[in-house]
């Protein structure tokens, strides 16, 4: 443990050096594709790269979307108060994966959609894409302003920076590069950002094994402190994290994120060909992984330094995302520029995401909201998208000023906004592909059937958080503290951070504690389940219950077997391995004269 504390620190010229380099560089890739591509003036080619990308940059890219600071920032602190149980997520990125290379991508990628909502006025009607288009937007707004205070927070406590100038530095960088380099700078900007980010999540892990005596030290420290509680079998719903609700949950969380967001899905059409965009869907896993990984090794190096003296119980830190910028500035204050390299890390996950949220919403707002309404020239729609990637630039400064003052955990906080407009978005767009007989009053009676249920469950949890005994926070204490009028602090479960913050009850505490022993909501990451499956269900009641036995759809909305990888592996072993059937002459003169027969026939 470390003896002394400090509570903040400044940047060292190595510090800024580091981090000014990741900005400019950042910014320069903006620039250069905003230079290399000024005579085109074309809209589809800035916003979706228009088929010319490889699999190894979309791939990495595809990781870095949304692999945020928050998961830098708010990963660790799961794994400080609740355990390394979460890191079971990983299971439900290659569940997500594979679902989204077999059933989504090949539709999307066949149509060449430049807004994934055109899918479904193509299948349903302009309604339905109104619907998809404004959950969509309201969705990605909210998530890009509190992934761009996620690193504000950081830069605001280890370099004693305002936070609302670290926020608009965020916005306006991720702004800059988006509004000049399109779809290709973002892709660009994310390759470099993702190997940023790792390196800054590995300099953590190698200074605190070093500052511990060795990462055999870490891991015993997180035995005995219950941090490596991975395999909970647990089967009740209500428990915050199980094996059920991460890998179940999360799987169904992230199939909406892989399978049909607009940042995503535009990622993998800019790939040359179909076979590209699953090398990087797949390649893809590996890079989310890893960065998953070393963000709970991060959260157990954190426990083992600062096990015995928790910093927000003593009031060293104020919320639970400060955690990481605290123990970091405290750990590397011996070695100028690891700071930097952390806060440049943090940086560049929320570079990544808001960019690609910027880019994302841009596209939608052109192919959705202004070209079927509004005739303009290819050049004038080019520059009413990169006017629109200013304007949400200067929107996600405004969400994220929201998102400080909530004293929300951030991780939950992302969660539970995907998950209310994205289960019933999920199973709009899986009625859409998967059943020919869904039709448009069912879809939509679905979808909003499925987000008030949603938005109940949410509230629920927010209104009546979970007690303790569903989320099992683990001990924590403050007894090796060198504060005198604090050595008799120990942490109990009313201290720790609530991850969704709930107002102060109407009625008192009592009134609280009474209302709360008859609700108990569902894990929140059981939301998008519980939404995706009630959308499912009445989508496919009201379908058949008006008329949508007698719907007509086209071939190519829905998915066929040719379209999936499944069948081909399964065509490639049985013609590999399975005997021939040998056909003698006569059979073959036989069938030979039947096959004609037929043709002469159908003539």
């Amino acid at each position: 443990m470390l003896e002394h504390y400090v509570k903040v620190g400044s940047f060292t010229a190595a510090d800024i050096v580091i981090f000014s380099f990741v900005v400019v560089f950042s910014a320069a890739i903006g620039i250069y594709y905003g230079w290399r591509d000024r005579g085109q003036g074309n809209a589809r080619e800035f916003l979706t790269g228009s088929h010319k990308l490889n699999a190894l940059p979309v791939s990495m890219s595809l990781s870095a979307s949304f692999m945020s600071s928050v998961t830098l920032l708010s990963v660790p602190v799961e794994v400080y108060y609740y355990g390394a149980i979460f890191g079971l997520i990983s299971f439900s990125y290659l569940f997500a994966i594979m679902i989204s290379s077999e059933l989504f991508l090949p539709v999307f990628y066949r149509l060449d959609i430049a807004s994934t909502y055109e899918y479904l006025e193509l299948r349903f009607n302009k309604a339905t894409r109104l619907l998809g288009t404004v959950l969509f937007i309201f969705q990605t707004v909210l998530l890009t302003g509190v992934v761009t205070y996620a690193p504000a927070l950081a830069l605001s406590q280890v370099a004693d920076m305002n936070l609302w100038a670290a926020i608009s530095s965020t916005a306006l960088v991720c702004t800059f590069y988006c509004a000049l380099g399109g779809l290709k700078a973002v892709v660009w900007t994310d390759v470099f950002q993702i190997i940023i980010m790792f390196a800054g999540s590995l300099s953590v892990i190698i200074k605190s094994a070093i500052t511990q005596g060795g990462i055999s030290v870490i891991i015993s420290d997180s035995q005995e402190g219950g941090r490596l509680n991975i395999w909970d079998f647990d089967i009740n719903p209500m428990r915050r994290h199980t094996f059920w609700t991460v890998v179940i949950g999360g799987a169904v969380g992230w199939t909406s994120v892989y399978g049909i967001n607009q940042a995503q899905v535009q990622r993998y059409n800019a790939c040359k060909s179909m076979t590209q965009a699953r090398i990087a869907l797949y390649l893809n896993f590996f890079g989310v992984s890893a960065i998953l990984i070393s963000s709970v090794m991060a959260g157990l190096c954190a426990y083992s330094v600062l096990k015995s003296c928790d910093p927000r119980t003593v009031g060293m830190i104020s919320a639970p995302d400060q955690l990481m910028p605290f123990l970091v500035m405290n750990i590397t204050r011996s070695n100028p520029g690891l700071m930097g390299l952390f806060c440049a890390a943090v940086y560049s996950g929320s570079l990544s995401t808001v960019s690609s949220c910027i880019n994302a919403l841009a596209a939608v707002t052109v192919e959705d909201l202004i070209k079927p309404y509004i005739r303009m020239s290819e050049r004038c729609l080019a520059m009413t998208s990169k006017a629109l990637s200013i304007f949400f630039g200067i929107l996600c400064i405004a969400i994220a000023g929201l998102a400080s003052v909530m004293g929300s955990h951030m991780a939950q906080l992302t969660s539970v906004i995907s998950a209310i407009t994205g289960g019933p978005l999920l199973a709009l767009f899986g009625l859409g592909i998967l059943c020919p007989f869904a039709n448009a009053k069912g879809v939509l009676s679905g979808v909003v059937v499925g987000l008030i249920l949603t938005v109940w469950l949410t509230a629920g949890e927010i209104i009546f958080p979970s007690p303790p005994e569903m989320t099992r926070p683990l001990l924590l204490t403050t007894d090796g503290c060198n504060f005198s009028s604090n050595a008799n602090l120990s942490l109990t479960s009313s201290d720790l951070p609530t991850l969704i913050s709930s107002p102060a009850p109407l009625h008192g505490s009592n009134s609280t504690n009474s209302l709360t022993g008859h609700w108990q909501s569902p894990s929140y990451l059981y939301t998008c389940t519980i939404g995706m499956i009630t959308s499912l269900i009445v989508g496919l009641i009201v379908s058949l219950l008006t008329g949508g036995r007698n719907e007509k759809v086209q071939a190519d909305l829905m998915l066929m077997k040719e379209d999936t990888l499944m069948f081909h592996l399964y065509k490639y072993t049985r013609n590999k391995f399975l005997p021939k059937v040998k056909v003698k002459p006569k059979q073959k003169e036989s069938l030979e004269l039947t096959a004609e027969i037929i043709k002469a026939t159908k003539i």
